[in-house]
């Protein structure tokens, strides 16, 4: 049993070196919230939250575009552990229910649900690239910025809570790069 979760490790610390962490997909999602954060400050009503409800939908394809354009093909790369992906994706998607009844019933809790509703995969997909610990402290810092923000700030809910969202990404961004690009050099033969 040991060899095989020995193997089942190194499948997964290669993975996350072959593809830099995926870091297309977060700094696509730096992107969306960054976007979100500029809005804030220019639209306080339905737009903004329309924006965030279906602007969401774009953080795929732009990770696809800056996947193209760092050649980072994560979309084809496969594991030994990428069904797990699905079932991740499926449970963060739960969060939705409740952020659309936040908008029918409680506008000022919506952009607290997303900020936290959107990263409850991370944790999953950090495990799947042996990273469980950096992935998941993106999840926790998230939900307890955007807390404190929403909390302490209700002003500030539709400004500085998405935009310490996507400085969040910004710094995971730099983290898994750098830290894909030490161990892809550690695995590199001699």
């Amino acid at each position: 049993m040991s060899d095989l979760a020995e193997a089942l490790r190194r499948e997964r610390l290669a993975s996350y070196a072959r593809l830099r962490g995926g870091f297309p997909v977060p700094l696509a999602g730096a992107v969306y919230w960054a976007a979100l954060a500029a809005l804030g400050y220019v639209r306080q009503d339905s737009v903004w939250y329309l924006a965030a409800l279906f602007g969401s939908g774009a953080i795929f394809p732009l990770a696809l575009l800056f996947g193209a354009v760092f050649r980072n093909n994560f979309m084809k790369d496969r594991s030994v552990v990428t069904s797990v992906l699905a079932p991740a994706f499926t449970s963060m998607l739960l969060f939705w229910p409740m952020a659309i009844a936040a908008l029918w019933q409680a506008t000022g809790l919506f952009s607290l649900i997303l900020a936290i509703g959107m990263s409850l995969h991370w944790p999953v997909i950090g495990w799947s690239y042996g990273r469980p610990a950096l992935f998941s402290a993106h999840a926790v810092s998230r939900a307890v910025v955007a807390f404190l923000i929403w909390w302490k700030m209700p002003e500030a809910r539709l400004t500085l809570l998405p935009a310490s969202v996507a400085a969040i990404y910004l710094l995971t961004v730099l983290a898994i790069y750098i830290d894909s690009g030490l161990l892809k050099n550690k695995l590199r033969p001699a």
